[in-house]
């Protein structure tokens, strides 16, 4: 008879200390600069953040949009990072998320997403999902913007 490993299978995202975590990311035509204007425009944070008033994007301040997500950030690199303390309303405890702007050329940058302390694999699929159309939607922007 084999021998049968007891340890339970690997689940795709599961970390050993941080829960649950999601990676999406997205290359586009665009500078590092133009990204970020962007993501820190009020057009922008809808589709990350949702509804927020006055935003400045410094570390430490706290913010809770309309559509129940709240956080703090953490880190703020302008043109290279954000990382933040992200929950939805219904979240028993928040995750953290990262959002990095990497470039190595002048006209493409690539938009990351990354999260973790996510509680359950389904949430990480939620996620997953959640920031695949933030990207989409950032993506649609910038054609828009491109053709301008």
């Amino acid at each position: 008879m084999k021998n049968q490993n007891t340890a339970s299978p690997k689940i795709v995202g599961q970390t050993a200390a941080t829960g649950f975590q999601v990676g999406v990311r997205r290359t586009m035509p665009i500078t590092s600069e133009q990204a970020w204007a962007f993501l820190t425009s009020s057009e922008g944070v809808k589709l990350w953040l949702g509804h927020v008033s006055n935003l400045t994007f410094n570390e430490g301040e706290t913010f809770t949009s309309s559509d129940g997500i709240s956080g703090q950030f953490r880190v703020v690199k302008p043109y290279q990072q954000l990382r933040l303390k992200w929950s939805m309303k219904e979240w028993e405890k928040p995750s953290t998320l990262q959002i990095r702007l990497i470039s190595d050329k002048p006209d493409r940058t690539t938009i990351s997403f990354h999260q973790e302390n996510l509680d359950h694999k389904n949430t990480r699929e939620q996620m997953k999902l959640h920031w695949e159309e933030v990207l989409n939607e950032i993506r649609q922007n910038v054609s828009t913007m491109l053709r301008e």
